[in-house]
């Protein structure tokens, strides 16, 4: 078979986005306690051991996108499929919190080089400054992996305990992940230009900016990536916990919490719809209101406008993930471009990383004004997000 157009490509990267998401940002949700209660140790040391992989996969990332800058994503990704199946096998043999921390540890690597930053490099090597919608359709399709991963992995704990679970992760990403990113198209050869513009990204240069202007550009961007995804990982291991805070029962906290996945992909859609004909920049900057907008919202009216708050959070963290694509690409260029967001995105890991402890405590002291550190957060996106188009010159073609 020949190699598959454009949708095909999309098609099989994001299933394969879809599956390693499900399988490791999503597991510990559904898994961790009964891990914990098996192993004999608290539910808080199984997500201590999942910030681990968090941080592993920051470190691993710059790397990783050095690897697709000169190979193209085909061999690297079919790499992380053999990891995380190596990494899951060794999750659901795990005895004790050692081992625990080692699994993690080692799916932390296939994380920092087969998630979403690995995907969209992919993309660009093979399609450079033309991988904007691409970037987008892989979005909307593994926006669905908490949709697919969570009910699957509840169902395959229940009939086979959450070892088996593991297990039927890990043969996931050999029968399925493994075939899909095997349909990836190689990688034209690079050229010269390009070599040179890998060899600069490793200090997040620019390939077309002045070198002042671009080390400005990347912290700035650095310094976004890492705001918003501290917000979303916040959002996405306590909003239930916040909603009731804020005054929400339990069961419209969990009502309102079911929102936000379709919010996520409604955002998605429309940067594919209408603010596809804008520049990143504009549509990165609404989103980045999104979230602050709705903690106004839900902190003036309380629980009767906790659904506003469910959909602008989700729908601006949609947009917000496919920014973290095209953002690179628009001010920097594609020459150089897996290295470079391997770097930019080596904070953000961190603080996704922290995420989880750090709201925890402000929502146990603070409870519902615990919201007024994600919205100051999310404001200070927005204004590094202002402050990036008035200091950031236009790249050369």
């Amino acid at each position: 078979m020949g190699p598959p157009n454009r949708a095909g490509v999309v098609a099989a990267l994001g299933g394969a986005q879809t599956l390693a998401w499900a399988s490791s940002y999503y597991l510990p949700a559904l898994l961790a306690a009964p891990m914990a209660r098996e192993l004999g140790i608290g539910t808080p040391a199984v997500f201590l051991a999942f910030s681990l992989a968090l941080v592993v996969s920051a470190g691993v990332g710059p790397a990783a996108g050095r690897l697709i800058d000169r190979l193209g994503g085909r061999p690297v990704l079919m790499g992380t499929n053999l990891l995380f199946a190596a990494g899951l096998a060794a999750l659901g043999a795990v005895q004790g919190p050692w081992a625990l921390a080692a699994a993690w540890a080692l799916i932390g690597v296939a994380m920092g080089s087969g998630l979403y930053e690995a995907g969209f490099a992919t993309l660009v090597r093979l399609y450079g400054q033309d991988a904007r919608n691409s970037i987008t359709g892989i979005t909307l399709i593994a926006g669905f992996a908490s949709t697919v991963g969570w009910p699957l992995s509840a169902w395959l704990e229940v009939r086979f305990g959450w070892r088996g679970a593991c297990f039927t992760w890990a043969a996931l990403h050999l029968l399925l992940g493994l075939p899909l990113n095997a349909r990836l198209p190689r990688a034209p050869a690079t050229s010269r230009r390009d070599a040179r513009a890998t060899k600069a990204a490793g200090s997040v240069g620019g390939d077309g900016m002045p070198p002042r202007h671009a080390t400005r550009t990347a912290a700035l961007l650095a310094f976004v990536f890492a705001a918003t995804w501290f917000i979303s990982t916040a959002m996405a291991a306590h909003l239930p916990g916040m909603l009731q805070a804020a005054g929400a029962s339990l069961a419209v906290a969990v009502g309102v919490g079911a929102l936000v996945g379709p919010a996520q992909v409604a955002g998605r859609l429309l940067e594919f719809g209408l603010l596809r004909r804008v520049h990143p920049l504009l549509s990165a900057r609404l989103a980045a209101l999104a979230h602050p907008l709705g903690v106004l919202a839900l902190l003036l009216a309380g629980p009767a406008l906790a659904p506003l708050f469910a959909v602008l959070h989700g729908a601006g963290n949609g947009i917000l993930t496919i920014a973290k694509g095209t953002l690179p690409l628009v001010l920097f260029g594609a020459a150089g471009y897996g290295a470079r967001q391997g770097w930019l995105m080596l904070p953000a890991r961190i603080a996704q990383a922290g995420a989880p402890f750090a709201f925890g405590l402000a929502l146990e002291r603070w409870q519902a004004g615990a919201l007024w550190l994600s919205g100051g957060v999310g404001l200070t996106a927005f204004v590094a997000l202002l402050l990036l188009g008035r200091t950031t010159p236009r790249p050369r073609p």
